[in-house]
């Protein structure tokens, strides 16, 4: 028996395993074989990027299955378990039990993408709608395809195109939505100008430091870009 070779060869391993390079499988999260019940949640792995936590199979006492959950997957949790210890681990798969301090809620995500999605959509809609009005003439009081003066075309617009009803003036307009900086527009934002409180012109910001807005009698609906000579006082978003 050759116990110097055996030595080095167990040394070796260890060595692999503490250091978590190939000694160990990362899996995916559809390779399991899970005869458990119905899956109760999804979560995602929130460790390193490019790195992976253990899977065990136990969650009391449990021994390294060899094989890691990859950052940034995400997993069906079966079951729910406490150890003695006190914390938390999730079931998700036959004999694979991972710890919740390494994950987050997957759902949330999901619910996070889906109304950024619904934003995004108002946003093209909105910036859509307030181009087609290009060329329209500047009508004091106007709210219709037929003419605008500011208020009255963001107004239109947000209605028509996002089904966002705002107020018929500057004034009201202003106290809707939420305050962004100048620095951090999004296609959509409105532009104020006067009076951060009580302005009196407004225009929707479509992206590439440009906005469109009914600006005078004489030039009507127009796109423009954001000048230092004529700069707007506040930004509202309103687009949820």
């Amino acid at each position: 028996m050759n116990i110097k070779s055996n030595f080095v060869k167990v040394t070796a391993a260890a060595a692999l395993t503490l250091t978590g390079v190939a000694a160990v499988n990362v899996i995916k999260p559809d390779s399991t074989n899970a005869t458990v019940q119905a899956a109760t949640t999804k979560v995602k792995i929130n460790y390193i990027a490019g790195y992976g936590i253990n899977i065990w199979d136990n969650y009391n006492g449990g021994h390294f299955t060899g094989q890691r959950a990859q950052h940034g997957t995400t997993w069906n949790v079966f079951d729910t378990k406490t150890d003695k210890k006190g914390r938390t681990w999730y079931q998700i798969g036959d004999n694979q039990w991972i710890l919740a301090q390494y994950t987050v809620d997957a759902s949330s995500d999901k619910a996070q993408a889906v109304k950024k999605a619904k934003k995004a959509k108002k946003s093209v809609q909105a910036t859509g709608d307030a181009s087609a009005q290009l060329g329209k003439s500047y009508v004091w009081g106007g709210t219709g395809t037929n003419g605008f003066d500011c208020s009255g075309l963001v107004q239109y617009v947000y209605s028509n195109a996002a089904g966002v009803k705002l107020g018929r003036t500057t004034y009201d307009q202003v106290k809707q939505g939420s305050t962004v900086s100048m620095d951090n527009l999004q296609p959509g934002d409105l532009l104020f100008w006067g009076s951060a409180s009580a302005p009196y012109h407004v225009g929707i910001y479509v992206g590439n430091n440009q906005y469109i807005h009914a600006a005078t009698p004489g030039q009507g609906v127009i796109k423009q870009t954001l000048s230092s000579y004529f700069y707007p006082s506040v930004a509202k978003r309103v687009l949820n």
